[in-house]
């Protein structure tokens, strides 16, 4: 299912990224521009020199940098999504057309709402006219990829460690919470948490899952025209030990 059409993008080649928000990048036209890059991540294998990569440009005059970067081909052609701005346009708009079959039955859908005991903001609270429960909702952008299986994190993130850890309280207390991750590219079937990159996070994530938070691992298709819905991807948790310290590909 499509939810979401790019605006006209440009096509170029990546010269490089730098300073984590640039990206010096090479048009069909032969121009050089410089454009902002929306990922604060590591970008594991999404960043290599000499990819294809497609960036938008903004009207706006006021704008330091008229052009973002949006997707990057990598190897085997596919198309995999850098602006982490993207995924929650897209899952707002899932909700709100009830795609998402395990978030299906509420009516209303609040952004960016404060909740827990940590000063946190909850991506989307869902609520039910019919029911008093409320469902806190989470997204993580996931680009990592080891063959066909999606990883998140890439590197050590407090900010994830710290939404689990209201997520898995809102539960343990009789609440309801789910964590979506978004796999922002289409070669990836399975998920599990990046244990190697963030043993900590990979804790909480099974704390999370054992006092009842719902984890949704979502496929997504990207193309430089629009980002299809693909279902769901398998959940694969090995234990904590099992999980070992695995390369990145």
């Amino acid at each position: 299912m499509i939810l979401y059409h790019y605006p006209p993008l440009l096509a170029g080649t990546l010269i490089r990224r730098y300073k984590r928000f640039f990206a010096e990048v090479e048009l069909t036209s032969g121009e050089v521009v410089t454009a902002h890059c929306p990922n604060t991540g590591k970008m594991l294998c999404i960043s290599t020199p000499g990819s294809r990569v497609y960036l938008s440009k903004s009207s706006d005059p006021a704008r330091r940098l008229a052009y973002t970067w949006e997707m990057i081909e990598v190897e085997g052609g596919t198309w995999v999504g850098v602006n982490t701005a993207v995924p929650n346009r897209i899952v707002y708009a899932g909700l709100l057309q009830q795609v998402f079959t395990e978030l299906s039955g509420f009516d209303l859908v609040r952004r960016e709402v404060g909740y827990g005991c940590e000063n946190s903001r909850v991506d989307f609270l869902l609520s039910a006219s019919v029911s008093a429960q409320n469902l806190y909702l989470e997204v993580k952008s996931t680009t990592l990829a080891e063959g066909n299986l999606a990883r998140f994190p890439d590197t050590v993130t407090t900010r994830g460690q710290k939404h689990l850890r209201e997520l898995t309280r809102l539960c343990a207390s009789g609440g309801r919470a789910a964590i979506l991750y978004f796999i922002n590219r289409s070669d990836c079937t399975r998920f599990c948490p990046g244990d190697a990159a963030d043993p900590l996070y990979g804790q909480l994530l099974r704390e999370g899952i054992a006092q009842g938070l719902l984890v949704l691992p979502c496929r997504f298709e990207i193309t430089p025209q629009t980002i299809c819905y693909l279902g769901t991807a398998q959940l694969d948790l090995p234990s904590s030990k099992e999980a070992g310290a695995s390369p990145v590909s």
